[in-house]
């Protein structure tokens, strides 16, 4: 019951990393700045995120897991009220950097905790729980954020957060224990793995995905408006893109199992880069107030269950390519996926002021499509390794 705790932490954080994407024509009206301005809402998060992560793990790594997971929490709480009364957008990007920190040390604190505290027949199940908690912010989180911030305000959608995070800090003062395992791998440790050429082409991949994704989804409510969706309608694609990346999550898991990995992320790649390339061309030739503008949804749902099919399976890549510090690699797995969505969402802010919209899949394909690539390197290195 305690991981339902670290499970609901995790999904507020979850619903603030990805809900901003609903949310940026609202804020770019209200703060009266460009859309492509309000993307680097994104970039600053995401950036923050991949570089405070690993480095605070490092520095609190002697320090109690029960007072880490407060103080992060308290971090991420504050910065979201920050983020309710800023005045101005130079603020906001503050909070927004104060929350990637916050959350930075809480996810991989909470999954960590979640080993400690679980018996051992039930340890995958607890880090299971944990991480679904980005999976199912985007099918629930996502929209009714996108549905609040459009509706009363999206300032709401900040304090809805904050709300969710005090709920999970209190059960985790209540309930949580002290003084539990806290060994954490020191920084050069987490260098030494990095420099693993397997570890190294796989992280390459998962930052090129990680750009194909977010270059177009931390956009997608522009394009979408352009093509007559109104806010609810918004809200409705969200709902849709989220239960398909759940499904996609799963199912990418269960896959890897049975065909293996390396097929496995490769077929989900090249199904979001078709599927992102689809997404332009429909964009392309729809036209506002056409009942057609409801097919953009089939390539959503498609790009959504590849690309998020692709995560858990190339996961299993990198525990692959470093069996015995598999701890260390997923945790930079997660840091290239977030350098890839600061990288993403500024480069999808550069094509959405210079090309337009409906040129942002085009360029989500070319990245997904530049990973599928540098994945075949890795499984050709494997190959001459093992002639």
């Amino acid at each position: 019951m305690n991981v339902l705790w670290l499970a609901l932490a995790t999904f507020a954080i979850g619903t603030e990393a990805l809900v901003i994407a609903g949310l940026l024509p609202t804020i770019a009206a209200d703060l009266q700045i460009s859309a492509p301005a309000a993307g680097q809402l994104v970039t600053a998060y995401s950036l923050a995120y991949a570089i405070g992560s690993p480095v605070l793990a490092v520095l609190f790594h002697n320090v109690d897991r029960k007072t880490v997971l407060i103080l992060a929490l308290v971090c991420f709480i504050a910065s979201n009220l920050l983020a309710v009364v800023a005045p101005g957008f130079p603020l906001l990007m503050v909070s927004r950097v104060l929350m990637a920190l916050g959350a930075g040390l809480c996810t991989p604190t909470a999954i960590g905790v979640s080993v400690a505290i679980a018996p051992p027949e039930r340890r995958g199940r607890a880090v299971a729980l944990v991480t679904s908690g980005l999976t199912v912010a985007t099918v629930v989180g996502v929209p009714l954020g996108t549905v609040v911030g459009n509706q009363i305000s999206w300032r709401a959608t900040f304090l809805m957060v904050a709300g969710l995070g005090v709920f999970a800090l209190a059960g985790i003062v209540l309930r949580l224990p002290r003084n539990l395992p806290r060994h954490t791998s020191s920084l050069s440790e987490r260098l030494a793995v990095a420099r693993h050429p397997g570890v190294l082409i796989a992280l390459v991949t998962t930052t090129l995905w990680a750009i194909g994704a977010m270059s177009v989804f931390a956009y997608l409510a522009v394009p979408l408006h352009g093509i007559g969706f109104g806010a609810a309608e918004v809200s409705f694609a969200l709902f849709l893109f989220g239960v398909a990346a759940a499904v996609g999550n799963i199912s990418g898991g269960m896959l890897a199992d049975h065909f293996g990995p390396v097929p496995t992320s490769a077929i989900a790649l090249a199904g979001m880069a078709t599927a992102q390339f689809l997404l332009s061309a429909l964009l392309k030739s729809t036209h506002s107030g056409d009942f057609t503008h409801y097919l953009v949804l089939l390539p959503m749902i498609c790009w959504a269950a590849c690309g998020w099919g692709f995560f858990p399976a190339h996961s299993t890549n990198i525990i692959r390519a470093e069996p015995h510090a598999a701890q260390i690699a997923l945790s930079l797995n997660y840091s290239a996926m977030y350098l890839g969505f600061a990288i993403g969402g500024a480069l999808g802010g550069i094509v959405l002021s210079t090309l337009g919209p409906a040129n942002l899949g085009w360029v989500g394909a070319a990245s997904a499509s530049m990973g599928l690539a540098v994945l075949l390197l890795l499984v050709r290195r494997e190959r001459l390794q093992t002639a």
